[in-house]
């Protein structure tokens, strides 16, 4: 794993280009106003290769389809707010089980997929009412309403550790508060939050991220390199470089192969502080659940710290998956 350190005065370098720079830059920001960033890093490459880096939609959904789908219903929830609907694979998943979805991401390019599905699969009335969005986390409700959606949503999930792209610019986590603020406000009363993060405790830890998991199995995965930025000693971001190998043209699956590499930057989301900043967002006593890799459930005492066989850091879940009722 490799380790920067940055002090107060770079760190406001870091603050303006969103960029580990002694490493490789990240994609530019996209603003709708000074204060409104939402970051796009699936511009170019890493849209036209994230396929691969799924592997097979069947297999991936088959992980935690069950889980998640049973949990909707037992709440009596049908409409449904993706908010990191990416190239569809959740929302595809949620159409074809009956739910009524709403499909939002900030980035055009990985939207492309989802509008081809949607535009194949035109006969069926699930995907001919299937509404996709480009729209900003940052003034969602805003931006739902604008566009004619009613924002009394029943759930809004956001999966595939998404939320860790939006970079905490200020020390304070503004952004990150803003943003889960607006997906309690498109919830109707008794409505749901499903959020999922890296289980970057134990990244932070052990200095590596798993490879495969839940959501990504694909067969072309060769590595993922990890890097860490300090600021003031405090983790701000991690890199995640994802090789991918791909058969050449021609050669067949035996035959030589085709090295693709990109990189992506994560907030490194804690579990516990994550806990925090729901709880802070929908307040102490709404109903909260976490699970990890949408198996096993994290227990109250293991939450809070007082179960001493519980340490996030050693725990080698992949994901933890939060859900949080709107009073």
């Amino acid at each position: 794993m490799k380790v920067m350190h940055l002090n107060n005065s770079q760190n406001s370098s870091l603050h303006n280009n969103i960029s580990i720079n002694d490493i490789r830059p990240t994609s530019p920001a996209s603003t709708n106003a000074p204060h409104k960033i939402v970051m796009d890093q699936y511009e170019g490459e890493v849209s036209k290769f994230w396929d691969l880096y799924i592997g097979s939609r069947t297999e991936r959904v088959k992980n935690y389809s069950d889980t998640l789908v049973t949990t909707l219903r037992q709440k009596g929830y049908h409409r449904i707010l993706d908010v990191a609907c990416g190239n569809g694979i959740d929302s595809i998943m949620l159409l074809e089980n009956g739910f009524d979805v709403v499909s939002i991401d900030a980035s055009d390019k990985m939207l492309k997929p989802a509008l081809k599905t949607r535009w194949s699969r035109r006969k069926e009335n699930a995907f001919d009412n299937w509404a996709i969005e480009e729209a900003n986390w940052l003034t969602l409700k805003d931006d739902l309403e604008n566009l004619g959606y009613e924002t009394n949503f029943d759930a809004v999930i956001c999966l595939g550790n998404s939320f860790a792209h939006l970079p905490d610019l200020g020390n304070h986590q503004e952004e990150q508060r803003t943003a889960l603020k607006n997906f309690r406000d498109v919830l109707r009363p008794g409505g749901s939050l499903i959020i999922d993060h890296r289980n970057y405790d134990y990244i932070l830890k052990s200095g590596k991220c798993p490879c495969r998991n839940i959501y990504y199995n694909s067969k072309n995965i060769k590595d993922i390199t990890t890097s860490l930025l300090y600021v003031n000693f405090i983790p701000k971001m991690i890199a995640l470089d994802y090789d991918l190998e791909i058969p050449k043209p021609g050669k067949g699956q035996n035959g030589e192969q085709n090295l693709i590499s990109f990189r992506l930057t994560y907030y490194p989301h804690l579990l516990r502080a994550f806990t925090k900043l729901l709880q802070d967002t929908f307040g102490e006593n709404a109903k909260y659940e976490v699970s990890s890799d949408f198996n096993k459930q994290i227990m109250a005492d293991q939450l809070e710290g007082k179960d001493p066989s519980f340490n996030p850091e050693t725990n080698d879940t992949a994901f933890y998956i939060h859900s949080i009722e709107k009073n």
